[in-house]
């Protein structure tokens, strides 16, 4: 890890005590850096999660202030405690890097939520750090307003994410390849920012692997806390397995494409983390990729499952010398649990079908979801829409998913899925009114973020907030939202890539 020194602190006399806790860098030293966040000429507090600040004991009025403002750029350190860059490593696209961290990102602290919960609050493009290896550290209003959308909408659809709290303009323009554009930083909060990544990193230092892995179970998974010590690191790599495996299922059932999958962006909480080149299915495809860095396809769509068992093994090799002395047992050990993954995905992607499709809660008959799959992959159907359309079949609509799927090709399939149906007992409108209760009417298509973002970007945020009223409440058809239901025209979706923002 670099060895630097802090840059100066700007006094904090007369800022908004936020109530920061700082255990991790207390508890496991050695994986954080103190550090301050580039100055902001200018910081404005440009959205803000009223709700989320609430939920934390935090005042919304204060947070729109132009010292919290300041605490938020990363600009002005918090009065109660100083800020920290972590330290982590990871596999990216495949390759070893021995030491990331956070090149772009402070941890301001700690927090406990309405729930009694310790969650970080943490910030993404408030300057260069230790670990920025020659990067400016900054982040532009785009890139952070597409976090702060995305992980908004993933929220709403129930799917365990990191959360946005605010997006602060910087005051500043910075360059990037389309030119100069407004600087943002992005302040998120999570459970943890604790990754496979920073594991790789601990297991590559003496002494490190066994408090992090202590403090992780007491924040994770304190139930574990139970058992005997020599049983504890086991368990604790099949809780994680089975948090990550419940994950994946549910971003493959809303066609969630994260884009960057490498282990730094795995968290051990169970959590979607890094809204970067991230996007949702329009037509589905397996192979479909949308990030501009992803160039063999590794984390396509369909990719997605086999690449998180692959982090998982990354994983489970740094907990080896915690498992057992003896390393053949601990890799017998860590093995027989790690080759539950594909199980388990399985059984959490069957029952998250099942209820998309209507049918009975066991869980999804795999050859019914295979052929849909192909199905819409030789129609190039839209994802989203299909559950929809299947609803208003129940109803005695046909057209709709007719529309996706011609009548003559999907006859077949269609008088399976309806026996399917039947065989629950129940009727037809009640069981589509189920599944629109868990199949979204709308999820952030590109096209709309693409256009909300350049709209934002040029100073009009309109487009976005409309957007985000949208997207977080997913389930609520209403005729005047009309638009946002609507795939993407054709020639935008060829060759759509996202961008990762740095």
């Amino acid at each position: 890890m670099t060895d630097s020194s802090p840059q100066p602190t700007v006094p904090s006399t007369g800022l908004p005590a936020f109530g920061f806790e700082t255990t991790f860098a207390d508890e496991v030293p050695g994986l954080t850096v103190p550090w301050q966040g580039t100055h902001a000429p200018d910081p404005r507090v440009l959205i803000l999660d009223d709700d989320l600040a609430r939920s934390l004991a935090l005042d919304p009025t204060s947070l729109r202030t132009a010292e919290a403002a300041g605490v938020l750029s990363g600009s002005i350190p918090p009065a109660e405690s100083a800020t920290v860059a972590m330290a982590y490593a990871g596999h990216q696209f495949g390759n070893f890097v021995p030491l990331l961290g956070d090149g772009r990102a402070l941890l301001l602290g700690e927090l406990r939520d309405d729930r009694g919960h310790r969650v970080d609050l943490h910030l993404k493009g408030s300057g260069a750090t230790p670990f920025s290896r020659g990067g400016d550290g900054r982040a532009v209003v785009g890139a952070m307003l597409r976090e702060y959308l995305i992980s908004a909408a993933m929220h709403a659809l129930h799917i365990p994410t990191t959360r946005s709290l605010a997006v602060v303009t910087t005051g500043e323009q910075v360059v990037r390849e389309g030119g100069p554009q407004p600087g943002a930083v992005l302040a998120r909060v999570a459970s943890s920012h604790l990754r496979v990544g920073t594991f790789e990193f601990a297991a590559r230092r003496e002494g490190l692997t066994q408090p992090l892995a202590d403090y992780a179970i007491a924040r994770h998974y304190p139930a574990l806390l139970e058992l005997p010590v020599e049983e504890r690191c086991l368990a604790f790599f099949e809780a994680v397995v089975e948090a990550q495996a419940s994950l994946v299922a549910q971003w493959m059932s809303v066609g969630f494409v994260h884009g960057v999958m490498n282990t730094d962006n795995t968290t051990i909480s169970g959590e979607t983390i890094d809204y970067g080149p991230c996007a949702f299915l329009d037509s589905y495809d397996p192979a479909t990729v949308f990030s501009s860095i992803d160039h063999g396809g590794r984390y396509a769509y369909g990719n997605q499952p086999a690449v998180l068992g692959w982090n998982l093994a990354r994983f489970g090799e740094t907990l080896l010398p915690l498992v057992d002395s003896t390393p053949d047992t601990a890799i017998t050990a860590l093995t027989a649990v790690l080759d539950t993954f594909g199980e388990r995905y399985r059984r959490h992607y069957s029952a998250a079908m099942a209820l998309k499709l209507g049918l009975a809660n066991d869980g999804a008959d795999a050859a019914l979801v295979d052929e849909l799959h192909r199905l819409l992959t030789d129609h190039r159907a839209d994802w989203t829409l299909t559950f929809r359309a299947l609803a208003e079949n129940l109803r005695g609509d046909s057209s709709p998913f007719d529309s996706l799927v011609p009548p003559d090709a999907s006859a077949e399939w269609l008088e399976r899925w309806r026996t399917a149906v039947s065989a629950r007992g129940q009727d037809y409108s009640s069981i589509a009114d189920g599944m629109d209760r868990v199949n979204p009417a709308y999820i952030p298509r590109n096209h709309l973020v693409d256009a909300a973002l350049r709209s934002a970007t040029e100073g009009d945020l309109e487009p976005f907030e409309r957007l985000l009223d949208v997207v977080t409440t997913p389930f609520d058809r209403r005729d005047e939202r009309s638009e946002y239901a609507l795939p993407a025209p054709a020639n935008f979706s060829a060759g759509f890539r996202t961008f990762c923002g740095t």
